[in-house]
């Protein structure tokens, strides 16, 4: 028996800015489908009042997609919430890298607007916690 296919969900202050930062970060695509939001409104289904432009081209204003562009990682989705984020995640994202690139990695992200938090080690396992602009950790390891 196949298992069900799955997306995660992030909550977010700016959806389509973490959308972007995180495609940057994995070499996601950032999705877009102005012909289908425009169809949406047209068949009233959705209003004028619940899409933005970016770039020239309709999106949804309270959610933002990436995705893997060989559709074999998970696809993230940022949806807007109203309240900031207080306290730690209770799910993050581990990217795996290898330790001789970690130092270049963690760079490339703080020049992308990314926070180093702390190192932390269990053993002989090593990791950097960071924050993605929002605020949200992950670790790379």
């Amino acid at each position: 028996m196949t298992g069900p296919v799955f997306q995660i969900a992030i909550d977010a202050d700016d959806p389509h800015a973490q959308s972007a930062f995180w495609a940057e970060v994995l070499g996601y695509r950032v999705e877009r489908d102005g012909a289908f939001v425009q169809r949406m409104i047209d068949e009233g289904h959705a209003t004028r009042d619940e899409v933005i432009e970016i770039d020239g081209e309709l999106d949804w204003a309270t959610a933002s997609a990436c995705s893997d562009p060989d559709g074999v990682r998970p696809r993230l989705l940022f949806q807007k919430v109203p309240e900031a984020k207080t306290v730690k995640n209770r799910v993050h994202l581990d990217l795996r890298i290898p330790v001789e690139r970690r130092d270049e990695e963690v760079a490339r992200l703080e020049a992308m607007g990314a926070t180093r938090l702390w190192d932390g080690r269990q053993g002989p396992q090593t990791w950097i916690t960071m924050a993605d602009p929002e605020g949200n950790e992950f670790c790379v390891d």
